[in-house]
């Protein structure tokens, strides 16, 4: 896998989104090499149990735009939204599986804004969905991806601020 290629192309795309766009809804992009694969997140710090570091935090929230060795050999890009232990996030009184169902009910309204996408998995993986991978397309296609996301991100801010502790 050419990281450098990916890499390159998954900046490029969080370079396009206006950082005032992103700040108004108080999200973050971070594109990094995870597992053996280029990712691209975007998160918000109040979506983890560690505002300080809440990338590695054991609670966390995040979309995810990546690509590794098995995608690029099927040809796809895939994304996803992780709620990782959502217990864990220190203001907020909900369980994963809860979180999972709300999140999906209001979710059904924006699947089929979203290729390929699939919710029929446990409580960490809230969908998940792939896109075909075009590499004369890769910057404007995570670019859509995130500009999608950015568009339901209120409804994890909706669930969690009806479960305040």
């Amino acid at each position: 896998m050419d990281f450098a290629f990916y890499l390159r192309q998954f900046h490029l795309a969080a370079g396009e989104t206006p950082e005032i766009k992103l700040d108004r809804k108080g999200l973050k992009l971070s594109v990094d090499i995870v597992l053996e694969s280029v990712a691209l997140k975007v998160y918000k710090p109040e979506w983890s149990g560690d505002h300080q570091s809440p990338l590695d935090a054991v609670g966390r929230i995040f979309f995810s735009v990546w690509v590794n060795d098995k995608a690029i050999q099927e040809d796809r890009i895939y994304y996803n939204i992780h709620a990782l232990k959502v217990r864990e996030l220190k203001n907020y009184r909900i369980s994963g599986r809860n979180f999972a169902q709300d999140f999906r009910t209001e979710f059904l309204k924006y699947h089929k804004d979203w290729p390929n996408v699939s919710v029929q998995y446990g409580p960490l993986t809230l969908m998940q969905g792939w896109i075909q991978l075009k590499n004369d397309r890769i910057q404007k296609d995570v670019y859509e991806l995130v500009q999608n996301f950015l568009k339901i991100s209120s409804i994890i801010d909706h669930i969690l601020d009806s479960h305040k502790k």
